[in-house]
């Protein structure tokens, strides 16, 4: 840990991820489009000066703000360039010398009566070495006149941006014979001048002139591809120009996957409320277990030396030990969520860009399928989509995404339509799962509805106060939220129709599937009219929980990609129920689920629809048009593989216990690898160990694990303080609740306030 200025990682370190994927040293860079750049530099003057590799870096610049420039004009002369709907003026200066006319040119901007660039970008050092067929005298002359340049580039610094770019080594065997006396050597050399007199006189001011030492490294990596062994090829310099914006723009636009040079976000009112509540809390926790330790001590069973009995300490009050369990509880997240903070807010641990290979998607894959197999076990319940098997599907689908994550594999199309319908299965899953409990149990009480919602919510809302993130952010907690509430909106709603009342009289299956068609018939009314959807989440408080960046399109989209697969999950418990109750399939342990021949015609079936799903996945072009197709076809492959896995009798009554128990933290996996596994909001990797690639996985994804299991406990262990069973004390929680979330928006408001 060298401090946070991870400014000067950018611009001296790195690496290539592949062959055109620059990694800077510790931090990620953002890539900027032309509409971002032109923000960044609206009413900007900047300039480059020096020679013909400056122009290039010049070009390459310039077409960040405009791709459609070309390079064009007099090659040993001024070139301007100006963006008038952003006031932005980027002007070339022919300088191929540190001489005395870059010395004036200099001098003159450190004047008052002209105005100074907002950006200079200097270096010149190859015309010196050829027009001086590269004499030492003309090194000493070099030497001279940068050190009487240097101090106008240091005065400069103090107002505005100054950097001074290295000389790139060359590629001596495809240089021509006028330049055969540039080489690496004297290269070296003339770097190794300007980096010691540059920023001499400066050395511990703030003010200093930025050495661009990073298009070294570029270079000695792709100089064999150049034209002329002299002139970097286009994706080189392309690299330089966008490592350039990144050091100027990233702490003025503050890109989410842009960490260099970003500085560490000041701590808001309500996370330093939180911070005080967790600190309380653990030092409450401490509190109560000494005094329970010197209690221990006084009350320490003794032998009763008339009796021989043994006296048993006084057991504590019940109250006490729920207390305990709160505190020990707030204890652990507290400190569960400093690491968080650590992890991904404050500017200590390293991140790094992701990139996709075939080989670090497809290979984890294979690993954790071989695993999954090898613990096989014995299902306590052969029923179709018991919960072993369930938690199975849960926990090899999150496994999944968590590698397709990792890997940045949503760059790949046929892996991201794969993962698309694994994100379908889920809350195909919350259909069926959320029906069939209403459907059986015919329990619509307040107390199971609070449990869901505590259950699925208490993370998501503790991470956003933490980690000042609206609620949208986790979209996927939202998406299953507000389909569980629309689930039991539907069953709960007057004629509450359940199994028990359709067992007197058929005709109420009637009456549900009427109901569904209700369901089915708004959920196609919202998915193609954008306006009245937002004008539903829209409206306040609502819009504080959808919006993000100042609208709720986000969560359309994300409502709108799987809307019909809850759906789906619904009608198919239905069926189920239906078939089940009149015993029409049969879930004996070894038995196929219908006759031998129509077992085996589904079965067919089945994994033709499977594999036909993925080839026309894996031939997906478009990415829009695929996800226009998707909610109405990803329920093919998952129907498919649900027939796959119950149909025959031997699959359905083993499970592997390997995925089931990843299945069991599954939501608590999702939510926290935004940010202890992945790292700036899923946008990079969280780099806990420099320089290891593997080790450092290993390492974060052992921690990230243990915590997504921890908080799994803590949100079993509240939820049963906090949602009681009775009634009366049920709804003096909900009281609670309700004025902590009012809390909650006053603060935030409040916060809104003062950041406009």
């Amino acid at each position: 840990f060298k401090g946070d200025d991870t400014c000067e990682y950018l611009l001296s370190s790195g690496r290539f991820l592949g062959e055109k994927v620059w990694q800077p040293h510790s931090c990620m860079m953002h890539k900027y489009k032309n509409s971002e750049a032109k923000n960044c530099l609206i009413d900007k003057h900047i300039v480059f000066i020096g020679d013909s590799r400056i122009r290039q870096l010049f070009y390459s610049f310039i077409k960040l703000i405009n791709p459609q420039v070309k390079e064009e004009g007099n090659k040993h002369g001024n070139i301007p360039f100006e963006d008038k709907s952003a006031s932005i003026k980027v002007d070339f200066l022919w300088y191929p010398e540190v001489n005395g006319s870059m010395r004036q040119r200099i001098k003159s901007w450190t004047e008052g009566s002209v105005a100074k660039p907002h950006i200079i970008v200097a270096g010149a050092a190859t015309w010196s070495i050829k027009i001086h067929n590269g004499s030492n005298e003309a090194l000493t002359q070099y030497k001279i006149n940068i050190t009487s340049i240097a101090p106008l580039l240091e005065k400069l610094a103090k107002s505005s941006d100054v950097y001074w770019v290295l000389q790139d080594p060359v590629y001596e065997d495809l240089l021509s014979d006028s330049r055969k006396m540039i080489t690496n050597e004297k290269i070296d050399a003339y770097n190794e001048a300007a980096v010691r007199i540059l920023n001499s006189s400066s050395r511990n001011s703030k003010a200093k002139v930025k050495v661009f030492s990073v298009s070294k490294l570029i270079a000695q990596e792709t100089i064999m591809k150049s034209a002329d062994g002299l002139h970097l090829p286009e994706s080189s310099r392309d690299t330089n120009a966008m490592i350039l914006m990144n050091v100027y723009c990233n702490k003025i636009m503050k890109p989410i996957d842009g960490s260099c040079c970003q500085p560490q976000p000041p701590l808001t009112l309500i996370q330093k409320l939180a911070f005080c509540f967790f600190t309380l809390s653990i030092i409450g926790y401490l509190i109560i277990n000494l005094i329970h330790r010197n209690n221990f001590r006084k009350n320490k069973s003794c032998t009763d030396l008339e009796s021989g009995e043994e006296k048993k300490p006084t057991i504590s009050t019940p109250n006490v030990s729920t207390l305990e369990m709160l505190l020990h509880s707030f204890c652990k997240l507290g400190l569960i969520m400093t690491y968080f903070y650590l992890c991904d807010r404050a500017n200590l641990f390293m991140k790094e860009n992701k990139f996709y290979t075939h080989s670090s998607f497809f290979i984890p894959i294979v690993y954790i399928l071989v695993l999954g197999v090898f613990y096989t076990e014995n299902t306590k319940e052969t029923k179709v989509l018991n919960r072993e098997q369930t938690d199975e599907w849960k926990g090899w689908m999150q496994l999944v995404i968590l590698i397709y994550h990792i890997s940045g594999a949503s760059t790949f199309l046929p892996v991201y339509m794969h993962i698309r319908v694994l994100v379908a299965a889920y809350l195909f899953q919350t259909g069926y799962g959320h029906f069939s409990y209403f459907w059986i149990k015919g329990d619509f009480g307040v107390y199971r509805v609070c449990q869901v919602l505590f259950r699925l919510n208490f993370l998501v809302v503790v991470l956003c106060i933490v980690m000042d993130r609206p609620y949208q952010f986790y979209y996927f907690v939202p998406l299953v939220t507000v389909w569980f509430m629309i689930i039991y909106a539907t069953l709960a709603i007057w004629p509450q129709i359940v199994q028990k009342k359709t067992n007197g009289n058929c005709l109420w299956h009637f009456g549900l599937l009427l109901k569904l068609i209700c369901l089915l018939t708004c959920i196609y009314f919202l998915s193609y009219s954008q306006g009245a959807f937002e004008k539903i989440f829209s409206f306040w408080p609502l819009s504080k929980c959808f919006e993000l960046n100042g609208n709720v399109y986000e969560w359309w989209f994300r409502w709108k990609l799987d809307r019909y697969v809850v759906f789906h999950g619904m009608l198919f418990a239905f069926i189920y129920l239906a078939l089940q109750k009149h015993q029409m399939i049969s879930e004996g342990k070894g038995d196929p689920l219908f006759s031998n021949r129509v077992s085996n015609v589904l079965l067919f079936i089945s994994i033709v629809s499977f594999l036909t799903y993925s080839i026309w996945a894996s031939s997906c072009k478009n990415k829009t048009e695929c996800n226009e197709l998707h909610p109405s076809v990803s329920v093919v492959q998952i129907l498919a593989f649900i027939l796959i896995r119950n149909i025959p009798g031997y699959v359905r009554s083993v499970y592997s216990s390997f995925f089931a128990w990843f299945g069991k933290i599954s939501l608590e996996l999702f939510i926290c690898q935004y940010h202890i596994w992945l790292a700036a909001d899923t946008k990079g990797i969280l780099v806990l160990i420099p320089g290891y690639p593997m080790f450092n996985v290993l390492v974060s994804t052992f921690i990230f694990v243990c915590v997504a299991h921890e908080i799994s406990q803590i949100t079993n262990d509240l939820a049963q303080i906090v949602v009681p069973k009775d009634n009366s004390t049920l709804l003096k929680r909900l009281l609670c609740v309700a004025g902590f979330f009012s809390g909650l928006l006053l603060f935030s408001a409040m916060q809104d306030q003062s950041r406009h």
